[in-house]
């Protein structure tokens, strides 16, 4: 004879919070964080990040000023006038100490180790324009995933990976009786909409994303939670060594049957190192799709006002990389022929030498009452846009604090949708 069955445990309570400019705190500053903050500043939180060490991306959100970071272990005092804490850290001890902190102090308490002891649970969450979707799947993170992805596919009104039995299990999608396989896949200028459809069923599929710096934080918070994610900034190494890191690790996890995503801002192959990478897992013998990206040398401009080609203006446009000075011997531009040029001229990573390409160029012929306009952050929601000409804008972007990433453009299109 069978005993009572057990009580189901309550069912938690869906509710949207308004964190605008009310302090959460997040202790941690590892992968998890890194998914999961950019999420909190999107809704305008106050967020408050304790930890000894971050990760690149989170060092970013940090030297930009938009989160306060104590680089310490967490103390009791973190939690005055905060309305919500997320705990990211592998050690159950010290994210318990936190939760009963916050219990205390009736705080609710997200537990990226612990879901049970936890006070609120993160949805999975899917956003379309303005509608945000979070969905809970009574403790069980893969039938939410997998219900959040039906939705997602509902709201984009397009065809989507077919869901199964097996992903509502929490088996991967489309990975059965399948090797191991690369994407290289480009993840857009900065809007996390701005991924194709492609890229993003690639991610949903994925059991291993290497991810870039600048790639949409947004994306990495939508990731399933056991999907291992490698923050590709945080590599050690010279530049050089850093990338035969990463080749090493798209064809280890590759040859070991995982289906890996390589999560490239912008485009793979627009000044990135998405060749270096295709080559090594083609030497490897690991087959590897290519998802073409939006690259921010078009779609920065284009937010921004700027068309880079427009009738009877431009019927050009060159992308250079400015992070070689005009006057190196390491640069491969010539520059003396771009200043000869009536185009349009984008200039990718290349705030750092403004002054000196803006004096080669005005050298060599372009005048320096040319418009240019700076677009720091393009197509996010700390977009900025300053206005000048060659002759004053490096001068103008240091007085007004403009910081990378940032696309320079130079040529009379910047005016050609002004009044």
């Amino acid at each position: 004879m069978s005993g009572p069955a057990p009580e189901a445990s309550p069912s938690p309570y869906p509710l949207g919070l308004r964190l605008a400019g009310r302090r959460v705190v997040v202790v941690g500053g590892g992968a998890v964080a890194t998914r999961r903050v950019p999420a909190l500043l999107d809704a305008g939180a106050d967020v408050l990040l304790v930890s000894p060490e971050l990760t690149p991306a989170l060092r970013a959100h940090a030297d930009a000023g938009r989160l306060r970071w104590e680089p310490r272990r967490f103390a009791v005092g973190d939690l005055d006038g905060a309305w919500l804490v997320q705990v990211a850290v592998d050690d159950r001890a010290a994210a318990a100490a936190v939760s009963a902190a916050a219990a205390e102090r009736r705080i609710f308490c997200v537990r990226a180790d612990d879901r049970v002891a936890a006070s609120a649970w993160t949805p999975a969450v899917t956003r379309h324009g303005p509608v945000t979707v979070a969905v809970l799947g009574g403790g069980d993170p893969h039938r939410a995933r997998a219900v959040r992805d039906a939705v997602r596919t509902l709201l984009s009104a397009r065809t989507g990976p077919r869901l199964t039995d097996s992903v509502a299990e929490g088996a991967p999608l489309n990975t059965a009786g399948r090797g191991g396989r690369v994407a290289l896949v480009g993840a857009g200028p900065g809007d996390p909409e701005l991924i194709t459809v492609k890229g993003w069923r690639l991610l949903t599929e994925a059991e291993v994303v290497v991810a870039d710096r600048l790639v949409p934080g947004l994306l990495l918070d939508e990731l399933r939670s056991d999907v291992e994610l490698v923050d590709a900034s945080k590599i050690p190494y010279g530049p050089s060594r850093a990338q035969e890191e990463i080749n090493r690790i798209l064809v280890d996890r590759a040859r070991a049957g995982k289906v890996v995503v390589r999560l490239k801002g912008g485009d793979p192959y627009v000044f990135g190192r998405g060749g270096e990478e295709l080559l090594a897992c083609a030497e490897a013998g690991v087959p590897v799709t290519v998802v073409p990206g939006v690259t921010s040398a078009i779609a920065v401009p284009g937010v921004a006002g700027v068309p880079v080609t427009h009738r009877a203006v431009a019927h050009e446009f060159t992308v250079v990389s400015g992070h070689v000075a005009p006057d190196s011997p390491a640069s491969l531009v010539s520059w003396e022929s771009l200043a000869g040029l009536r185009g349009t001229l984008v200039v990718l990573m290349g705030l750092k030498n403004l002054a000196a390409i803006a004096a080669t160029l005005i050298a060599h012929g372009r005048p320096p009452t040319t418009p240019a306009v700076v677009i720091q952050e393009g197509t996010t929601a700390t977009q900025r846009t300053l206005r000048s000409t060659l002759g004053a804008v490096a001068a103008d972007v240091t007085a007004a604090g403009l910081r990378p990433p940032a696309i320079v453009v130079i040529g009379d299109v910047v005016t050609a949708l002004t009044p």
